[in-house]
C-alpha cells in the first residue's frame, strides 16, 4: 500500500468519524441523526426481503435518528423544455425502454463538515439533460442542498423541477406560507378520485429568504393507526413507521421573482399508474398534499434546500 494511498484513506475515516457521516457503497449516503439520501437499487430502509427501496429515477429520502433510518419522501427531477414538462420516475429509460431514468453518483467530495456528490442522469427525451450537486453539511444535519445544472449537449430549460413526490406517506395536511396556513382537507373537500388534484401554485413575495413548511394535521397516534382491513393490511407499505413526526420544508436563501409554491393532492395511495379504483385505498382521514416543492425559472446553478426536522 501506498504512502499516499493510506493517507488519504486515513483522512477519509476521520472525515467520517467526526461528523458521523453515513456511506455504504455507491447508493446511500447522510449523516447520523439526520438527512439521508439513497438511489436506485439501493434501499435506504429494510421494507421486505431484496426490496430496492422503491421506482428508478428518485432520490429517495430518508431520517436517521438514534441510528435507525427511515424512508420518509422521495425527490423527482422535472424539467421542462418549450413548455413539455418530463418526470424522471416515469420517463422510459433509453437503455430498457422501462420506467424511470437512470441516476448515478460521480465526484464525491467529503471534509469534517460537509458531503457532497454530483448526481448525473439520463439525457430526457425533451432534450434537457440536467445533473445535480447535493450536500450536506456538519451544521446543518436536517438539511439536503440541491443544486441544478445542465451537460453542454442540454436543450434550453425553461423550468428544472425538483419536488419532493410522496407527501401522503406522511399525510402532510397542512402547508405554511408566510402569511397563512393552508389545509389539504379544505383545499380539496369533496375529492375522492383517483388521480392527483391539483390548484393554482401559490406567488412568493420577493425578499431576502423563503421558508415554506408541510406537516400533518393529526396527533401521531393518529398517523401510525392503520386500518384492520384486508385491503389495508395488503398494502401495508403505506403505514407510517417512524416513532417521531417531522416537518418537511423548502428553503431558499434568496427569492427571485419567478418564485413560487406548488403543491397537489391525493385523496388516494399511488397504485402504480393503475386505472382501476379497485385497486386502490383511500388515505385515511381525507386528501394530503403529494407533490410539494418551490417553483422557479432555470438558471445554472440554481440552489435550493429540503430538510426534514423532528416535530415536537
Amino acid at each position: 500500500m501506498s504512502r499516499s494511498f493510506l493517507t488519504v484513506s486515513l483522512l477519509f475515516s476521520f472525515a467520517l468519524s467526526q461528523a458521523q457521516w453515513i456511506r455504504r457503497d455507491s447508493t446511500v449516503f447522510g449523516i447520523r441523526n439526520g438527512i439521508v439520501v439513497g438511489f436506485w437499487p439501493g434501499a435506504i430502509e429494510g421494507l421486505k426481503e431484496s426490496s430496492n427501496g422503491g421506482p428508478r429515477g428518485l432520490l429517495r429520502i430518508g431520517y436517521n435518528y438514534g441510528g435507525v433510518t427511515y424512508h420518509i419522501n422521495y425527490i423527482a427531477v422535472e424539467p421542462v423544455v418549450n413548455g413539455k414538462m418530463e418526470f424522471s420516475e416515469i420517463s422510459p429509460s433509453v437503455v430498457d425502454g422501462k420506467w424511470g431514468k437512470f441516476m448515478w453518483l460521480k465526484d464525491s467530495v467529503i471534509s469534517s463538515e460537509v458531503l457532497s456528490v454530483y448526481v448525473h442522469m439520463e439525457k430526457f427525451a425533451n432534450g434537457s439533460h440536467p445533473y445535480l450537486k447535493l450536500s450536506i453539511h456538519k451544521s446543518r444535519p436536517e438539511e439536503l442542498c440541491i443544486e441544478v445544472f445542465h451537460h453542454p449537449d442540454s436543450a434550453p430549460m425553461e423550468r428544472c423541477g425538483i419536488t419532493a413526490t410522496m407527501g401522503n406517506y406522511s399525510r402532510l395536511r397542512k402547508l405554511y406560507l408566510k402569511d397563512t396556513v393552508i389545509n389539504s382537507r379544505e383545499l380539496y373537500a369533496g375529492y375522492d378520485g383517483i388521480d392527483f388534484i391539483e390548484k393554482a401554485p401559490y406567488d412568493i413575495k420577493e425578499g431576502d429568504s423563503c421558508l415554506v413548511l408541510a406537516t400533518p394535521d393529526e396527533s401521531f397516534a393518529e398517523l401510525a393507526a392503520w386500518p384492520q382491513e384486508p385491503a389495508y393490511l395488503a398494502r401495508w407499505n403505506w403505514r407510517y413507521r417512524p416513532f417521531y413526526m417531522l416537518t418537511q420544508y423548502w428553503r431558499k436563501d434568496k427569492t427571485v421573482p419567478s418564485l413560487q409554491v406548488r403543491v397537489n393532492g391525493r385523496a388516494k395511495y399511488w397504485s402504480g399508474g393503475n386505472r382501476d379504483p379497485q385497486q386502490y385505498i383511500a388515505i385515511p382521514g381525507g386528501p394530503s398534499f403529494e407533490n410539494f416543492e418551490l417553483r422557479e425559472k432555470y438558471v445554472p446553478g440554481q440552489k435550493v434546500y429540503f430538510g426534514l426536522r423532528l416535530l415536537r
